[in-house]
C-alpha cells in the first residue's frame, strides 16, 4: 500500500509538471526565433524597467504566453469534463460535449458571425447557446418525467442534432466570401485569437467548473456504482448528478466559446489517464486536467509549426485521437470499462 501511494504521488507530480514544462518549451517555438538569452534579457529588462526589446516583448508576452495559458485551460477543461461525464454515465464513449454543448456553442458562434461585424460577440453567443443546449436536455428529461442518465444522453443526441442542422442552415445562408470561411474556421477550432481578456472572461467558467469537479470527484465513484447503491449510501443522486453536469457544462462551454469546437480531447485524454492512474475518479480528475492541458499545448505547437499557415486544432486532434482510440480498443479487446 505504501509503495502504491508513493507511485501515485510520483505520477501526480509528473502530471503537474508536464504542462509547465511543455508551456515553457512552447515559448521558444514559432516562426519568430526566441532564444534563452532573449528570455533572460527580457526578464532582466522587466526587473530593471529599461532596455526592453519591444519585438521580443510583443512576441513572448502578447502572442505566445496567452496561447499557452489559454491552451492549458481549454485542454484541461475539456479533459476533466469528459472524465466526469464518462464516470457519471458509466460510458467510455461519451465526451465533454455529449449534452449538445459543442453544437449549441457552434450555432451561437455562427449566428454571431452572421449578425455582427465584431468578432467579440462570438464568445458570449457561443457560451450562451452552449448553456441553452444543456437546459434543453434537462427540459426533454422533464417532458419524459425522468432524470435518468440515459434520458439526458438521448436528450443530448437530439439537441446536438438540431443545433448541427441549424449550423448547416447558417452555412447555407452565410456570405460565401466573408462569413462562411469565418464560420468554418471557427468550427474547426483554433487558439489564434488568444488574448488576456479572453483568458479572463472564459477562464472564470472554466476554472469554476473544473474546481467544482475536483471538489466533488470522490462522489463520482459512488455514482458509478449505480443509483440504488448510491441511494443506500445516503447520497442524493439527482442533486449530485445535476451539480456534476452543471460544472462540466460550465467548463466545456467556457472552453468552446474561446477555442471553437476541438474534438477528441474530452474522449481520449481521460482514457490516457486511466491507463496510467486507473479508474479511481479521485485520482483521475486532476490527472485528466493536467494531461489535457499538456496535450492541447503540444497540439497547438504542432499546428503552428507543421505548415506555413496555422492548421486548425480540430484536424490535428482528430488525426491523433482516432488512431489512439483504435489502439485503446485493441488493448481492451472490447472488455467492459
Amino acid at each position: 500500500m505504501r509503495s502504491f501511494r508513493r507511485h501515485r504521488t510520483l505520477w501526480y507530480g509528473l502530471m503537474a509538471v508536464l504542462p509547465l514544462v511543455l508551456g515553457a518549451c512552447s515559448v521558444f517555438l514559432g516562426r519568430y526565433p526566441v532564444s534563452v538569452r532573449d528570455i533572460g534579457a527580457l526578464a532582466a529588462a522587466a526587473w530593471t524597467g529599461q532596455g526592453m526589446d519591444p519585438t521580443h516583448f510583443s512576441v513572448i508576452v502578447h502572442v505566445r504566453l496567452p496561447r499557452i495559458i489559454l491552451g492549458a485551460l481549454v485542454g484541461g477543461s475539456l479533459a476533466v469534463s469528459g472524465a466526469a461525464f464518462q464516470g457519471l454515465f458509466r460510458n467510455p464513449l461519451v465526451s465533454s460535449g455529449m449534452l449538445g454543448v459543442s453544437s449549441g456553442a457552434g450555432f451561437g458562434a455562427a449566428l454571431a458571425l452572421i449578425l455582427f461585424d465584431r468578432y467579440g460577440y462570438v464568445y458570449p453567443f457561443a457560451f450562451g447557446f452552449g448553456l441553452l443546449a444543456v437546459l434543453l436536455c434537462f427540459f426533454i428529461g422533464r417532458l419524459t418525467a425522468s432524470t435518468q442518465a440515459i434520458t439526458l444522453v438521448l436528450g443530448g443526441v437530439i439537441v446536438g442534432s438540431i443545433f448541427s442542422a441549424l449550423i448547416s442552415l447558417l452555412k447555407y445562408l452565410a456570405d460565401p466570401y466573408d462569413e462562411l470561411p469565418a464560420i468554418v474556421f471557427w468550427l474547426m477550432g483554433s487558439l489564434s485569437r488568444a488574448e488576456y481578456d479572453h483568458i479572463l472572461t472564459a477562464g472564470i467558467p472554466m476554472v469554476t467548473g473544473s474546481l467544482g469537479l475536483m471538489v466533488i470527484r470522490w462522489r463520482l465513484n459512488v455514482l458509478a456504482m449505480g443509483d440504488r447503491e448510491a441511494h443506500s449510501l445516503g447520497l442524493n443522486v439527482t442533486a449530485n448528478r445535476i451539480f456534476i453536469i452543471v460544472c462540466a457544462t460550465l467548463a466545456t462551454a467556457g472552453a468552446v466559446c474561446v477555442s471553437g469546437v476541438i474534438g477528441w480531447v474530452g474522449l481520449v485524454v481521460p482514457h490516457m489517464g486511466r491507463m496510467i492512474i486507473g479508474n479511481d475518479n479521485k485520482a483521475l480528475i486532476p490527472v485528466a486536467f493536467c494531461m489535457g492541458a499538456a496535450f492541447l499545448i503540444l497540439v497547438d505547437d504542432i499546428s503552428r509549426l507543421i505548415s506555413t499557415s496555422e492548421m486548425p486544432l480540430g484536424i490535428l486532434t482528430s488525426l491523433l485521437g482516432g488512431p489512439f482510440f483504435i489502439y485503446l480498443l485493441r488493448q481492451t479487446r472490447g472488455r467492459e470499462w
